[in-house]
């Protein structure tokens, strides 16, 4: 008989109650929201659970906070353990279903520390969100952090609106660069930051 792993587990970091503490369940405004976000990504390399990301889905229209989620590459052993796919499967959770833009539920919107990756952009495609709200876009993340953030289309916002998902983007952007620019800082002077990646073609 074959033996083979039947389950993996993806978990926020304990630090995020931490982090969350003083933060009130409804968050009105989308910069405050974005504001949440710099400071959980910030937190997240510092504290080794991986790249410097991080997302949340609340409620567009009311700011109730649905669910964070951070990058925990690192900490899980999952590539695929991105911000953004954290975020949108705990608010899947959280609603008890996969569709987040299901019949009878408020509209969800996802904010994100900048343009998803190509993976994190077909989950974000999939899940239901009627809004995508990012800091930024444009080659500043890759250029900073040496992330490869994959080969997505100059399109990539039209998709989403074809698909009628709003995309609202360069909420506070200069705060996600100063964030990205203190972990290629500390990459640069330190032994012990990995920046996991792809291997652009290499061995």
């Amino acid at each position: 008989m074959i033996n083979i792993v039947k389950e993996y587990r993806v978990a926020l970091p304990a630090w995020i109650d931490d982090e969350l503490a003083d933060v009130p369940a409804v968050v009105p405004g989308r910069e405050d929201r974005m504001r949440l976000v710099h400071r959980l990504a910030d937190r997240n390399w510092r504290e080794g659970n991986g790249g410097p990301f991080a997302a949340l889905v609340a409620e567009r229209d009311t700011g109730r906070i649905v669910s964070v989620g951070v990058n925990v590459v690192l900490a899980s052993g999952v590539s695929s353990a991105h911000a953004e796919v954290v975020a949108l499967g705990l608010a899947q959770m959280a609603t008890g279903g996969w569709d987040l833009g299901a019949t009878g539920l408020p509209s969800h919107e996802l904010v994100v520390n900048w343009r998803p990756c190509v993976q994190c952009y077909g989950a974000t495609l999939w899940s239901g969100v009627r809004t995508l709200v990012v800091a930024g876009e444009g080659p500043e993340l890759e250029e900073i952090t040496t992330f490869d953030e994959g080969p997505l289309g100059a399109d990539w916002a039209e998709q989403f609106e074809a698909r009628g998902i709003e995309v609202v983007g360069d909420v506070l952007r200069d705060e996600a660069l100063a964030v990205f620019r203190d972990y290629r800082k500390a990459v640069d002077e330190a032994d012990g930051i990995v920046v996991y990646n792809a291997r652009g073609g290499t061995a």
